[in-house]
């Protein structure tokens, strides 16, 4: 079941935070993609993400997710993601987003 294993401190290379989504919206001309606007505890950052099939818009801002935000900015249909959110996937493949059980700041490293 594992994938490719990485090592510790490859693994400590990632900088994983929660974020607050405070924007979402549809990306003209995509049907998948969502722009958001995160707070990242004192910066926003700006993800793209293939979640709009699951989720509106409209139900997006507030809530607290986990961000991978040292990775590389891509420019996706035109919007420069600064980073990525993390998902699941069930089996009818509908995603469902990583967040928190509990009122963590925005921000905050997880480990």
């Amino acid at each position: 079941m594992p994938g490719e294993r990485i090592s510790l401190e490859e693994f400590q290379k990632i900088d994983l935070r929660v974020g607050v989504i405070r924007e979402a919206e549809r990306i003209p001309g995509a049907n998948k993609l969502l722009h958001l606007s995160v707070d990242c505890g004192g910066a926003t950052i700006e993800l793209v993400s293939g979640i709009a099939p699951t989720y509106d818009p409209a139900e997006l801002p507030g809530k607290r997710i986990v961000v991978i935000t040292n990775l590389e900015p891509a420019r996706i249909r035109g919007v420069e993601s600064q980073g990525m959110l993390l998902a699941a996937q069930d089996g009818e493949g509908r995603l469902s987003l990583v967040t928190l059980d509990r009122e963590v700041a925005s921000g905050a490293r997880v480990s």
